[in-house]
């Protein structure tokens, strides 16, 4: 964790649903003015651990200070110093931007001159003023989230929780959304912890990034520092004999993974040790057809640490997810 105090720290965070352990004993350090990335799949225990830390749900297990406050005894105190954009919309739809904003601050007890003035710079901010008093129901999709955006921040937070902020938008309109999340860092110092799984966002903005899956934390650190934790140049082979290529390259001492038809290694000086493995493999008569060199990037770093990569697991999740919602209409 970079100087300086903690924003929010956590130890042996967990919440379970019955037999569902849906965060299992997280620990988390982020420091003032840091831009955290929880990254995993949907399911992984991202919005929970949100959740909690938020004062929406209550730790089964564990402690959470939040802004110096205890998520569990002094939540009063921590939904002063945060502020809170979900995944899901929450504006109402029948009000417009402006009224939203108007009530959000009425919420906070903030006074109503104080309110209209922060109201107009937010909206200023997020380009929205020109809709200012146009109801939300005609807001587009990138609209609404930046009113989301301006909502959580009415209160002029010191913490900043946003749960995929870019859910569903384009690529134009994400980058918008973090051009508002970079000048919140830049121009105030504010701490912000986001949830995602896209990774070049995690990769991008992220000061440090926590790998979540199954509810676990599995490994932190800057972005950089977990690409050169893996180890080396990312080797991408697609070859006629599977099997005995995984052989050869055992024999080599290289551990290699099968994937979308192809075998996945690394190599920590691939210039140099890859024109000798090419040759092992075409000694022993395997045929070569392609193959790919990279640095690593976030999903080999996930592939490391959990097994499989991110694009699969939230596949997988979205497809259970899928599930769920089809059985629970064929049940009403």
């Amino acid at each position: 964790m970079p100087e300086g105090s903690a924003a929010i720290v956590a130890r042996g965070l967990t919440k379970v649903y019955g037999r569902l352990v849906a965060v299992d004993h997280v620990d988390l350090d982020v420091g003032e003015g840091e831009v955290f990335a929880l990254l995993g799949p949907n399911g992984a225990g991202k919005t929970t651990t949100v959740g909690m830390l938020t004062t929406l749900l209550r730790p089964t297990e564990g402690t959470a200070i939040v802004g110096g406050y205890d998520v569990v005894r002094e939540p009063d105190m921590v939904r002063r110093v945060i502020g809170v954009v979900p995944q899901e919309y929450t504006a109402d739809e029948d009000l417009s931007g402006w009224e939203n904003l108007m009530f959000m601050a009425s919420l906070y007890g903030i006074p109503r001159d104080e309110a209209r003035r922060r109201a107009a710079e937010l909206l200023e901010m997020v380009e929205l003023s020109r809709f200012a008093r146009v109801k939300v129901e005609s807001y587009s999709g990138g609209m609404r989230r930046r009113l989301e955006l301006a909502m959580g921040l009415i209160n002029s937070p010191r913490i900043l929780f946003l749960d995929e902020p870019t859910l569903g938008l384009d690529v134009q309109t994400r980058a918008a959304i973090w051009s508002y999340i970079r000048r919140l860092k830049d121009e105030y110092g504010m701490t912000i912890l986001f949830t995602t799984h896209y990774m070049e966002e995690a990769d991008l903005y992220a000061t440090r990034i926590a790998i979540m899956d199954r509810g676990r934390i599995v490994k932190v650190g800057t972005p950089r520092e977990l690409k050169d934790s893996i180890g080396g140049d990312v080797v991408t082979l697609n070859v006629d004999n599977m099997a005995a290529a995984k052989e050869v390259l055992r024999s080599a001492g290289i551990d290699a993974r099968e994937y979308d038809g192809s075998l996945v290694f690394k190599l920590r000086d691939a210039s140099t040790a890859l024109p000798e493995i090419l040759r092992a493999l075409m000694g022993s008569g395997i045929q070569v057809r392609r193959m790919e060199v990279s640095e690593p990037t976030m999903d080999e770093v996930y592939l490391e640490y959990t097994g499989r990569r991110l694009r699969d697991a939230q596949a997988s999740s979205e497809e259970a997810f899928a599930l769920r919602a089809t059985l629970r209409r064929a049940r009403s």
